[in-house]
């Protein structure tokens, strides 16, 4: 691979990480939310609701993580 594509392919792996920094800061918003709703509301929808949006951005940090070790690997680091 050439030098141009290492360095393009760095600057995506750098958004990357920014955008996972970004998703984590909301997950970690959204699971403060759940753990301070009332304990008549645990259980609701808006509860369950808020366990499946924790659960997806979860899945979507693993994502980006597995996305930036994969270009890794291609860059050859």
């Amino acid at each position: 691979m050439n030098r141009y594509r290492r360095k393009e392919l760095r600057s995506i792996i750098d958004q990357l990480e920014e955008l996972r920094d970004a998703l984590e800061t909301l997950k970690e918003e959204e699971e403060e939310y759940m753990e301070n709703m009332p304990e008549n509301l645990q259980g609701s929808e808006k509860y369950e609701a808020a366990e499946e949006a924790v659960s997806n951005l979860e899945d979507a940090l693993s994502n980006l993580e597995d996305a930036a070790s994969s270009i890794e690997e291609a860059i050859g680091e």
